[in-house]
């Protein structure tokens, strides 16, 4: 699809690694998967058997003979690797990577992102195709992936820059938020049972103690169920000590 990168297995060596790749991209909603010179040839039942679900991305993969064929068609290339090479070229995280790439696909562009075989990685003749290296900032004692980390580790960040992916929600599991009013009735029924209890003592601090715990209801994201709830502790709380509701 031209409204995503291509990941391009370069020499890869076992199916079961190119099944795992597939999975991982699938993961993340990304389809176009190209190989070049695979080790085991082509196609491979242990990749079909890894891919689980993601066969049919298997199905419509590219192979290529060469590097310089699967990259084509291809406006800008991404390198993934861990060590240092000795080219001259800008080193990006993927979560840089995926942005860039991004912004490049919306201008009409052809990204790909290279990823080398499993036991030594791309060659330099393959990073040599390559407009940018991507690194991952991994244990730098420990800093090779395999594979199918270093697809998932990448198709992750693509994912995490699309539309509709939001840093944070709050999962309502079918309850209903608070209204205003709704918490308001709740700060009035404790303030009016704290005063009653001699809680805001001193009286010089007794106005702000009620605006810290006016401003402790509005942080809280209560539901009706919540105010509810608050509601009949306190109302149980007041009869068990003989004082009605």
């Amino acid at each position: 699809m031209a409204d995503q990168p291509v990941f391009v297995l370069v020499r890869p060596q076992m199916g079961e690694n190119i099944g795992a790749a597939a999975r991982a991209m699938w993961n993340f909603g990304l389809t176009g998967m190209r190989m070049v010179d695979p080790r085991d040839g082509w196609p491979n039942p242990r990749a079909v058997a890894l891919a689980s679900g993601a066969g049919r991305l298997l199905d419509h993969a590219g192979v290529f003979a060469t590097t310089a064929e699967a990259l084509a068609d291809c406006d800008y290339v991404y390198a993934t690797t861990s060590r240092a090479r000795g080219l001259t070229k800008p080193v990006v995280t993927p979560e840089r990577a995926m942005a860039e790439a991004r912004g490049m696909i919306a201008q009409g562009r052809r990204v790909a992102v290279l990823f080398g075989p499993e036991r030594a990685g791309l060659e330099n003749e393959d990073i040599a195709r390559a407009n940018a290296i991507v690194e991952v900032p991994a244990n730098p004692e420990f800093p090779s992936l395999n594979l199918a980390q270093c697809v998932l580790l990448t198709a992750y960040e693509w994912r995490r820059e699309g539309p509709g992916i939001v840093a944070e929600r709050l999962e309502m599991a079918g309850a209903a938020p608070a209204t205003g009013l709704e918490v308001e009735k709740l700060a009035e029924h404790f303030e009016e049972r704290l005063e009653a209890a001699g809680f805001f003592f001193p009286e010089t601090k007794a106005a702000n103690m009620k605006l810290n715990l006016r401003n402790m209801w509005s942080r809280m994201p209560l539901t009706r169920a919540d105010v509810q709830t608050l509601h009949g502790m306190l109302r149980q709380l007041m009869r068990g000590r003989g004082d009605g509701l």
